[in-house]
């Protein structure tokens, strides 16, 4: 028995000498990371407008829209895929929209920062694409619960002077996924909800596109990316998605962005709604302060969810962009 002991005791102190140098060296590339963005003055965003975008939009195979002046973006929503989860269909505006942004910023670099849906057959394919092409993944999770088929999420992350070149990398990644050609969004579509009641409980409008009715909040404070200071909005936004299944009922799908204090309570205020946790993580790699995400899910009335959520929004510091 102390044979045993002490050989178990001598591969514990062996495993920890051999971990030893890759978490020192891990550790020390984290903090000069975190050194550098310290000790460099932080570069703002500058305004643009789609025509700085055209070899971008060319590039991605379809066009974008501007976000606030400072933030190309363009959505893939994947319409290919027939997706349950909960036992209801989810549409492609609930929570199966992949989304890319494009920033330019004041030392003429630009950043790309992106959130797409694959399959699980997809997904190894497309990392080995992206990471070809220099795009970095940041964040690997699920937004629903149990779903058919199998879904993750990747968040990527890219940084450089050829914007063309950081497109051309999303569209390799793309071109291995089913991932459809462009539809003109529908935003004539009513949705059989109370949104009067919704906004009402909310505190804040929202808007319809696809049948989805939507409603977003942006952190209050100034986020930083390394030295780079995002535009208001820009992966730091909570977003609550609801997809009408009949009778004022909607399938509540959406994440909140909080500090680590903020968590307890928004968690906690969620779950007394009713509402379930699916996913606990962060979606970035050098953002200041840190930032934390949770992505939910619910089906019950609109305005009871709405109000559900509403106390979660009031432990957060959110305003409406």
């Amino acid at each position: 028995m102390r044979a045993a002991t002490a050989t178990s005791s001598r591969r514990r102190i062996l495993t920890a000498a051999a971990l030893a140098p890759v978490l020192t060296a891990a550790g020390a590339a984290g903090t000069a990371r975190a050194a550098d963005a310290a000790h460099r003055r932080p570069v703002r965003p500058v305004p643009t407008d789609p025509a700085d975008w055209a070899g971008v939009a060319k590039a991605l195979g379809r066009p974008g829209n501007m976000l606030r002046e400072t933030t190309y973006h363009t959505g893939f929503p994947r319409r290919d895929l027939l997706v349950v989860s909960d036992g209801v269909v989810v549409t492609p505006g609930l929570a199966l929209g992949t989304h890319v942004a494009f920033i330019r910023y004041a030392d003429g670099t630009t950043m790309l920062m992106g959130d797409m849906v694959v399959t699980e057959r997809e997904l190894q394919q497309v990392i080995d694409a992206w990471q070809a092409h220099g795009i970095e993944q940041t964040a690997l999770h699920k937004h629903l619960l149990a779903q058919t088929p199998d879904l993750w999420w990747v968040h990527l992350h890219g940084h450089g002077r050829d914007a063309v070149a950081l497109a051309r990398g999303v569209r390799a990644g793309l071109d291995r996924t089913g991932t459809p050609p462009p539809v003109v969004p529908d935003r004539s579509t009513p949705v059989d909800l109370d949104i009067a009641g919704m906004e009402a409980a909310l505190g804040a409008p929202g808007s319809v596109e696809d049948g989805i009715y939507k409603i977003v909040f942006v952190r209050r404070e100034t986020i930083t990316d390394g030295h780079l200071v995002l535009p208001p909005g820009l992966g730091s936004t909570s977003a609550f998605n609801f997809q009408p299944v009949g009778g004022g009922r909607a399938a509540l799908s959406g994440d909140f962005a909080m500090l680590a204090e903020e968590i307890p309570q928004v968690l906690r205020a969620l779950r007394r709604g009713g509402i379930k946790l699916v996913e606990l993580h962060n979606h970035h790699l050098a953002e200041s302060p840190r930032l934390f995400f949770t992505h939910f899910w619910a089906v019950d009335d609109g305005v009871r969810l709405a109000r559900a959520l509403r106390t979660a929004v009031d432990a957060t510091s959110l305003t409406v962009p």
